[in-house]
């Protein structure tokens, strides 16, 4: 069964015995959210065991759609299901991994890792509850860098991820110091560059934001 979003996300969507298979292609961002928090939550209901996602084909990930499969995944973990992401895009895997969140929804574990099952899942839990604390700060961030630059969500998305490549700096780091310059302090010296050159790009371009 597939359904989608014309031109932006299709979500195709198979069940094998008692594993659901739920494929995302195209631009997993806001304008898809609801479609994708639908087919995950049906996914849900219609498994007993798990759910797999692929996202081999997702072309545009942002803080919107990793906060769609998170939900999904502690709705799973509240049913005693598991959801985990089998496949990913390089776009879909960067988002995990800046955000921190790439163990918790691959489900993969070093070799060496011998938790118990009750460890395992407590473990499981406190990395969701860590993953779901960051995501209002990468949204608030979201929210000063629209209003200072006169940004569009996306590309206020595309500087924040950008000044983390290039600081090698983790999203939810890059948001607090940005939260922190609506108090009153000054944005570290080392991050105003980046931040500044992130912009001026955005602008160089065409259909960039105005000065």
């Amino acid at each position: 069964m597939e359904t989608a979003i014309p031109s932006q996300l299709a979500v195709c969507v198979s069940q094998r015995n008692s594993r659901v298979s739920v494929e995302l292609r195209g631009e997993l961002d806001i304008d898809a959210e609801q479609l994708v928090r639908g087919a995950l939550e049906d996914a849900l209901r219609g498994c007993t065991d798990r759910v797999e996602l692929d996202l081999s084909r997702v072309t545009f990930c942002d803080c919107s759609g990793l906060n769609v499969l998170m939900a999904a995944h502690e709705q799973a973990v509240a049913q005693g299901k598991t959801l985990t992401v089998r496949a990913a895009s390089p776009t879909a895997q960067r988002i995990m991994d800046m955000t921190g969140t790439s163990l918790l929804l691959t489900g993969s574990r070093p070799e060496e890792d011998t938790l118990s099952g009750e460890e395992d899942l407590q473990a499981e839990v406190t990395q969701l509850r860590r993953a779901m604390r960051t995501r209002p700060p990468i949204d608030q961030a979201i929210g000063v860098l629209m209003a200072t630059f006169s940004l569009s969500p996306e590309d206020a998305w595309d500087v924040l991820v950008t000044v983390s490549q290039n600081t090698n700096t983790k999203l939810h780091r890059i948001a607090e110091q940005l939260l922190a310059t609506v108090q009153g302090e000054a944005l570290p010296g080392e991050l105003r560059p980046h931040v500044a050159a992130a912009v001026d790009a955005l602008r160089s371009t065409d259909g960039g934001p105005p000065e």
